[in-house]
């Protein structure tokens, strides 16, 4: 049925739709007297307060809110959509709640097209949690205010307004705007600023419920009552996750999501009402049912409220410790193979929030309690009271040395005197791990209390969960070699700088079960809450491809620390090792007789750990530490009675690998030395198209006859194979990462070498050294973006004229990387390298090709992040001399000073222009003519050998210009970009060797992506009724009698949306009127999650 595609891809921007839409569409038989009873096309009037001038995406929301309840009755009155737009006013720039409640108020009662005594509402309240700027000591005053606000808005609406349905929600949308609003509150890491800001949302939402509940919902007459929704409206996971606002494509799929959100939100509930498939593709909208056909309200639909839920009994958190034997050794021991626990002097630890001590103890009704750090309950650090009531490694500690010090006291964040070297951070990942052990060893150094050379010091390193609740947005940041060279560096450090130091260093929980807590409704864990916290974990289905890959980084954060410490690498001297724990490596959760998971080991938010676990993590850590390698208990039953283990006489030492004798595996064998930078290729489809496509958006690998280049020295190859000084004027451009053609793929990686084995007949490649075969490669080192048009036109006029290539016919690809020279000289000529110049210059070039070359698809690949080269240090003088001279804007200014933040701001922009440049329509004219942006060196990435040091290896020996290996990378980058859609391209390069990363086309999707091929197509299709939803088939069926007319919907698709949605509505009723069916869902096709 195209005509509800019509309809409804008018409403979801991102979303291709089929099938009717609803089957209860139509009013009440009589127009409904209670409140209780309203469908959706009985409400005539839709209006909203809470919308502020910076509301931009949720603006939008509401919008199309609108515009699907118009689907319901066509003669739906928005006052957002005409000239007493509430939202854009000047009036609500700097209103209240209160005051935007009585303009409504005052707007309904007076508006001439509205019957305000006879017509029903829907009016939608919001309280934006983006506009609260809230300190550490503020929250529970801002929280009361924020309730007595919306309580007085209420008590005027209800005293104003008859035959009204107030929907409250809360929205977190406008994620950027936090540090801009909020210098007043200031927080160590994103990840703290993330839980303060998830926790402070989720005590909004109990608060609003409790003030309804106590309130009776406003519903003490039969025409007015208030809901509120059950979640926040929360933009993206991904923009809570890492801070950043989203893209232009990930804000449009983002709002079509929240629409379904608040659409299912003000629907009564049917089971399976809301689901999406494994990648997110498939939205199920819900429909009014003919069971459920209202509008929800709390007597029609109740909800589990905060209130109903029932307190749990404090557990024993005390222990009894079986030993006898406390002494210490008779003289401080030289060796930390024979330390005893008497000889501990100073604990110490460093992590994220389980060590923090966030929510230890608090309340299941206290979500926002989990705010607190209680650093003295902390498993492995903490020293309230002792362990008769607290049980933690410190307290064990006191019984064998009262006199230990170093744990943390009561309350605080770690940079407060009670946390003392307890200096985990909340919300910490491993790469904020070496920062917090250099915090540390400057509080051990500094400390009064504290022999730092004499001393005997424990310290546990626990970290890792915060990653791999994150790793899905950023699989190089969260990848297994950079956790392993997180904790490297680390425990280098203390290595170097401690000493007389044993670190126990415990594996990364098993994280899957606390999928558990989350699957179980009746538990009433705030599971939303936690797909912000850890939304990797939380978010894929069972059994699904996205859940093996949690498991296997899980396994392999494991396995890595094993190999980094079976290396002997901190077994040089007889005063410090390194013992991985291995407690936490399987997890058995704990049940309640009825076989549920037992909440109680959890704290109010169901994913930090309560004192219940905290106690046991104690008892298991400190067994460990008494096991020997080899034989250490590698899984912690939550649900078993463990005991304390004690030192004996056979066995008084805490155990490392030398007193176990237990036997390293020595570091894994040294790889052979790379020979050629080759890689392998699997792909099977090298088909061309069965005829030559005549549309850009239909090309195939194997449909391009021609290969090209514009650029600087990067794409010429200068210095790409040097050895020496003498050799980087030269021009290595067969190994050009974009357009050289030397050898084959196996030996070397470029992407016309790619290219080759799709089509072997393939032209305009470089080869060898210099210009005699540089073909169509036309870059020159040092140019910037003003040279390109000059560059475009020679290609043009080669091509042209060379006999080899059919002009007209054949498929052309051009791929441009230029702007690394114009940043390097930006502070030298500011005027002529501004952002809006880089953008122009490289828009003349693009007009030059639009205009003059046919079948033609362009690469534009996006500017790095050039800060990058100042970690690429090597003391020759090459590197120390030209990389100054040929960068000196970037190289030159010291770190941190304010021309190197004013470079990364310029760098920033640049990128900004560039994506504004290709994102518009300027190039959308020609249907044999693309451009495409492909970002992977947006955020660029080159591994570490070094604290800051980049792998010089990627670079040739002025550390300027990149190498064959760097070439190899961006070769294989680039073409996997290719093959992502737009709007899903991966926008970093992980710079790793794997010869296999080389992707395929799919018989999915056979074509180099363009903008217009990564749209969803609609496709045509049959609704099948099950349940609630509707879902679709292969199978083309006619949904309306044959008789209607084919062009009737596409004339009505093309009217003016009053008259469209007019005759759609009359066309809707005349194809339901045909059919009883009981339950029916529209689906939607999304572009990805």
């Amino acid at each position: 049925m195209m005509l509800q595609q019509l309809l409804l891809t008018g409403v979801l921007t991102w979303t291709a739709v089929t099938g009717l839409p609803c089957d209860q569409m139509f009013p009440s038989r009589t127009p409904p007297l209670n409140v209780n009873s309203v469908r959706p096309s009985d409400v005539a009037v839709l209006s909203s307060i809470g919308l502020h001038m910076h509301s931009t995406q949720l603006s939008t929301v509401v919008s199309r809110l609108s515009e699907l309840l118009t689907l319901f009755n066509p003669a739906l009155i928005t006052p957002l959509s005409d000239e007493a737009n509430l939202y854009s006013s000047p009036f609500v720039q700097s209103s209240s709640l209160v005051e935007q409640a009585k303009e409504v108020s005052l707007y309904l009662q007076h508006s001439q097209d509205i019957d305000v005594d006879e017509s029903w509402k829907l009016l939608l309240l919001f309280v934006q949690v983006d506009q609260l700027c809230v300190g550490e000591q503020q929250v529970q005053s801002v929280i009361r205010g924020v309730v007595e606000e919306v309580d007085e808005s209420l008590q005027l609406l209800h005293s104003q307004l008859k035959k009204t349905i107030v929907s409250v929600a809360l929205w977190d949308g406008e994620y950027d705007r936090l540090n801009r609003m909020c210098p007043c509150v200031q927080t160590s890491t994103d990840g703290e600023a993330r839980l303060q800001r998830a926790m402070l949302t989720h005590a909004l939402q109990e608060s609003l419920d409790e003030l309804l509940v106590k309130k009776s919902w406003f519903s003490d007459r039969d025409d007015f009552t208030v809901i509120l929704q059950d979640e926040t409206f929360i933009m993206d996971l991904l923009s809570v996750s890492d801070g950043k606002p989203l893209s232009g494509s990930q804000a449009a799929q983002q709002t079509d999501k929240l629409l379904v959100q608040m659409w299912t939100n003000l629907l009564q509930p049917t089971s399976g009402q809301h689901s999406t498939d494994d990648n997110g593709k498939i939205i199920a909208l819900p429909c009014p049912t003919e069971d459920q056909p209202f509008l929800r309200t709390e007597a029609n639909s109740p909800s589990y409220h905060h209130s109903d839920a029932s307190l749990l009994l404090h557990p024993f958190t005390g222990t009894e410790m079986p030993c006898v034997d406390f002494s210490p050794s008779a003289s401080t021991p030289a060796s930390v193979h024979e330390l005893r626990p008497g000889d501990i002097k100073v604990v110490a630890a460093v992590g994220d929030s389980l060590t923090a001590g966030n929510g230890i103890p608090s309340s299941p009704n206290n979500v926002l309690d989990v705010l607190q750090q209680y650093r003295g309950l902390s498993w492995s650090i903490g020293g309230d009271k002792n362990l008769t009531t607290v049980t933690t490694l410190p307290n064990i500690l006191k019984y064998f040395n009262q006199n230990v010090t170093g744990y943390s006291l009561g309350k605080g964040r770690q940079n407060t005197p009670q946390a003392f070297l307890n200096q985990a951070v909340a919300g910490a990942k491993s790469k904020d791990v070496p920062s917090q052990v250099r915090a540390l060893v400057a509080r051990m150094k500094n400390d009064s209390r504290i022999d730092f050379e004499s001393d005997w010091k424990v310290i546990t390193l626990f970290i890792g969960g915060n990653d791999i609740c994150d790793h899905c947005y950023n699989s190089l940041l969260f990848s297994v070699d950079s956790y392993v060279r997180n904790i490297r560096s680390s425990l280098d450090y203390l290595h170097k700088q401690v000493p007389r130091a044993l670190v126990n260093l415990v594996e990364p929980l098993h994280i899957l079960p606390l999928r558990e807590m989350h699957m179980d409704a009746s538990l009433k864990c705030p599971t939303w809450l936690v797909k912000i916290l850890c939304p990797c974990v939380i978010l894929p289905k069972n059994n699904s491809e996205a859940l093996q890959l949690v498991e296997n980084l899980n396994r392999g954060y494991q396995k890595s620390l094993h190999e980094l410490v079976e290396s002997g690498r901190y077994d040089t001297r007889s005063d410090f090792t390194v013992v991985i724990q291995p407690f936490l490596r399987e997890i058995t959760v704990p049940r309640l007789p009825d076989g549920r998971p037992d909440r109680s080991y959890f704290s109010a938010d169901c994913f930090h750990l309560s004192q219940k676990a905290q106690t046991l993590m104690a008892r298991s850590l400190w067994n460990n530490m008494l096991e020997p390698l080899g034989n250490k208990t590698d899984r912690q039953d939550f649900s078993a009675d463990i005991n304390l283990k004690c030192p004996t006489m056979t066995s008084p030492y805490l155990r490392t690998y030398n007193n176990s004798d237990y036997e390293y595996a020595g570091p894994p064998p040294t790889p052979e030395p790379v020979t050629n930078w080759g890689s392998d290729f699997s792909c099977k489809d090298l088909a061309p198209s069965d005829s030559v496509p005549t549309s850009v958006h239909k090309l195939r690998p194997a449909d391009i006859k021609v290969v090209a280049a514009l650029g600087d020295s990067s794409t010429a190859g200068s210095g790409a194979k040097a050895k020496t000084m003498f050799d980087l004027n030269k021009e290595y451009k067969g190994v050009s990462w974009s357009i050289g053609g030397d050898q084959t793929l196996e030996t070397v990686t470029t992407l016309p070498n790619i290219l080759k084995n799709f089509n072997p007949s393939l032209k305009g490649f470089s080869k060898g050294i210099g210009q005699r075969q540089k073909a169509f490669n036309m870059a020159v080192p040092g140019a910037k973006t003003l040279n390109i048009s000059a560059q475009a036109q020679a290609l043009i006029k080669d091509m042209k004229e060379n006999k080899e290539v059919n002009f007209e016919e054949d498929w052309k690809l051009v791929t441009i990387l230029v702007g690394g020279n114009d940043l390097c000289s930006y502070c030298l000529d500011q005027d002529n390298l501004s952002p809006k110049n880089y953008s122009h210059n490289l828009q003349l070039s693009l007009d030059i090709l639009h205009k003059e070359v046919p079948r033609l698809l362009v690469n534009v690949v996006e500017i790095f992040q050039i800060e990058t080269l100042k970690t690429v240090q090597k003391n020759t003088l090459a590197c120390s001399l030209l990389q100054r001279t040929s960068c000196p804007c970037v190289i030159n200014p010291q770190e941190n000073s304010p021309e190197i933040e004013e470079m990364k701001r310029i760098n920033h922009e640049y990128q900004v222009e560039i994506q504004q440049l290709i994102s518009g329509t300027r190039y959308d004219g020609k249907e044999d003519f693309a451009v495409v942006l492909q970002p992977f060196l947006q955020t660029s990435f080159i591994p570490q050998v070094g604290e800051g040091k980049a792998d010089t290896s990627f670079f040739s020996v002025d550390c300027f210009h990149i190498s064959e290996r760097a070439h190899a990378e961006m070769a294989i980058a680039l073409w996997n970009n290719m093959l992502e859609p737009v709007g899903r391209k991966q926008a970093y390069n992980n710079f790793t060797y794997d010869p296999s990363k080389i992707r395929c086309p799919t018989e999915a999707s056979p074509f180099i992506f363009t903008k217009v091929n990564s749209l969803p197509s609609p496709p045509v299709t049959v609704t099948t009724t099950t349940a609630s939803l509707t879902t679709l088939t292969p199978t083309p069926e006619t949904l309306c009698p044959p008789s209607l007319p084919v062009w009737v919907p596409v004339v009505v698709g093309v009217l003016s949306s009053l008259a469209g949605i007019t005759i759609a509505w009359v066309i809707l009723f005349s194809c339901h009127k045909r059919k009883n069916k009981k339950e029916k869902a529209v689906e939607l096709k999304g572009t990805g999650f």
